[in-house]
């Protein structure tokens, strides 16, 4: 299983939320390229990023910021918030980003989501955020009416190869992550799943591990020091 630690980004600044919410933001560095710099120092070999101004408004606010992290690292890269059209698509994997990840815009515009993975494949990757059992949207701020399992089932069906999923009432709330959900994915899905949202502790690794899925995000818990990421890589590849 490959670890994917997380960047998420505000007015240039690597920061968290809590549960989704903007309200409860907090800011962990100035310096995202540095952040980045240590987690390939710590081992990683993939990242994980978001624009969460990007989630709000469909714009690429932080894309110098991103531009310097690819400049400054060797590491696989993927950034999600905010993508909803090609000229997005094509202004992040032209600035040498490995995947985008689709969110509201693959619910909202099935053309554009169908045109994107015609054009680009497995660059193309779905967020798939759940909000007790449904797809929620605009950077968490809405819940469609969408089931998240059915939603999975049809983007498989439209030939997305890897699915990012997260428990929003899990997200940085450090109480670990919703092993029942992943496993049920796993069981489900021939998609790569990428599990996301209160992956707090090395016991959570290695039970994400051991269902064979494809990857785990790690965002808040190695900002608290709650994760060391490197024995968390170690263990992910047990």
């Amino acid at each position: 299983m490959l670890i994917f630690p997380a960047i998420d980004l505000y007015n240039g600044k690597a920061v968290r939320l809590f549960k989704g919410d903007y309200a409860q933001m907090t800011v962990y560095s100035d310096n995202p390229v540095e952040i980045a710099r240590d987690f390939a120092a710590a081992g990683a070999t993939c990242l994980h990023l978001v624009d969460l101004e990007g989630a709000k408004f469909g714009t690429t606010p932080n894309l110098d910021v991103i531009r310097g992290i690819i400049k400054d690292t060797a590491l696989f890269t993927e950034v999600g918030g905010g993508i909803r059209t090609m000229e997005v698509v094509d202004a992040y994997l032209n600035a040498g980003i490995n995947r985008v990840i689709l969110g509201t815009a693959a619910v909202n515009d099935e053309a554009f989501l169908r045109a994107a993975v015609e054009k680009y494949a497995d660059k193309i990757a779905v967020g798939v955020d759940i909000k007790d059992g449904k797809v929620a949207i605009k950077g968490w701020t809405e819940t469609s009416a969408l089931d998240a399992f059915d939603f999975c089932r049809k983007l498989e069906g439209i030939g997305v190869s890897t699915v990012i999923c997260t428990d929003i009432s899990k997200d940085g709330a450090m109480q670990g992550t919703n092993r029942a959900l992943y496993r049920e994915l796993a069981r489900e899905f021939k998609l790569n799943i990428v599990a996301s949202g209160g992956v707090s502790s090395i016991d959570d690794v290695s039970h994400l591990a051991s269902l064979n899925i494809y990857g785990a995000i790690i965002g808040k818990a190695y900002y608290t020091g709650a994760i060391s990421l490197s024995e968390a890589i170690e263990v992910a590849k047990a």
